[in-house]
């Protein structure tokens, strides 16, 4: 059984928001921290759905 995460956009959406949520804690300031964690787990996933296809 493989330990792998799934290559879908959601997953990668969800890593980016706990990310940001956790720089944005960290830098008092959740609400920048949570945009860019949607748009940099958004990007990659999208950029990972894109390489699969290809």
């Amino acid at each position: 059984m493989s330990n792998k995460l799934p290559d879908k956009i959601g997953t990668w959406i969800g890593i980016g928001l706990v990310l940001g949520t956790a720089i944005g804690a960290a830098t008092n300031n959740i609400g920048l921290g949570v945009g860019m964690g949607l748009v940099i787990g958004a990007a990659i996933g999208a950029a990972m759905d894109n390489n699969k296809k290809e």
